[in-house]
């Protein structure tokens, strides 16, 4: 298994992308395809009009199956946190991205995955784990190289004047700043194409959800440090004075979280 190394950390900072190879075997990688297209024909099942709009987007999928909790702490990714975020980083969304079978999905737009822009300065790293190999054909995403500082989004024919096609394979990770312009392909093969994505951002900023209440207190007790920490457990908010005042040992949150 690999981490991100100071090449990958180079293509992110100038590139604003990068394929990290081999995060995850091809054999856990097909089991968690297996895991997830499951649960993508049980939304769908379930749809209703709220749901519906988010067809072959299942969030949270953690929640739903284990496997999904133990890969936020693959080594790759946990590398990929550390190195762009620092060691106090949490998850801020933790999606689905499969790409249905003679068509496309949410992502086929040029678009970031964050809204705001600081000089030299990354606020949320976007990661995706391919569980299949992403060709030409089932939907490859495109990015423009070294676009994250820039506010305007670049209309179509710029982006695809200047825009890089990603291959990764069967387990690997693309690993991008996530104010990074880029767009999702079309899948015109017979298959579903699938993978997930995790945006992280800086342990000050909010979740899109409140992991550590979905998730619980007595499974959170269980969980390794690392992560707690990605969950946000460490950076929980007090709800009384008498939480605010408890001894260190016993609090909700913890000091120094950046």
């Amino acid at each position: 298994m690999s981490t991100v190394t100071i090449d990958h950390a180079e293509l992110v900072m100038t590139k604003g992308f990068a394929v990290v190879p081999h995060a995850l075997s091809r054999e856990h990688a097909a089991e968690l395809r297996a895991a997830l297209a499951a649960l993508v024909v049980a939304q769908r099942a379930a749809a209703d009009e709220l749901t519906a709009v988010d067809d072959y987007m299942v969030h949270n999928p953690m929640i739903l199956d284990p496997r999904f909790l133990d890969l936020l702490e693959n080594p790759a990714i946990v590398s990929a946190l550390d190195a762009f975020l620092g060691p106090t980083s949490i998850l801020y969304a933790y999606t689905s991205s499969s790409m249905p079978s003679g068509g496309s999905n949410y992502s086929r737009r040029v678009h970031v995955d964050s809204p705001r822009v600081i000089p030299d300065y990354m606020t949320n790293l976007g990661v995706i784990v391919a569980l299949d190999d992403f060709t030409d054909d089932n939907g490859a995403t495109y990015f423009l190289p070294g676009s994250f500082e820039r506010t305007d989004p670049p209309s179509q024919e710029e982006f695809f004047d200047g825009a890089e096609r990603v291959y990764p394979q069967r387990g690997d990770l693309i690993v991008f700043n996530a104010r990074t312009w880029h767009y999702g392909g079309v899948n015109t093969t017979s298959d579903d194409r699938h993978a997930v994505t995790l945006n992280a951002c800086r342990a000050y900023m909010r979740q899109r959800f409140d992991y550590p209440r979905m998730i619980g207190n007595e499974l959170g007790s269980t969980l390794s440090p690392t992560l707690r920490r990605i969950l946000g457990f460490d950076v929980r908010v007090p709800t009384s004075l008498e939480e605010y005042y408890l001894p260190e040992d016993q609090r909700l949150y913890k000091a120094n979280q950046g």
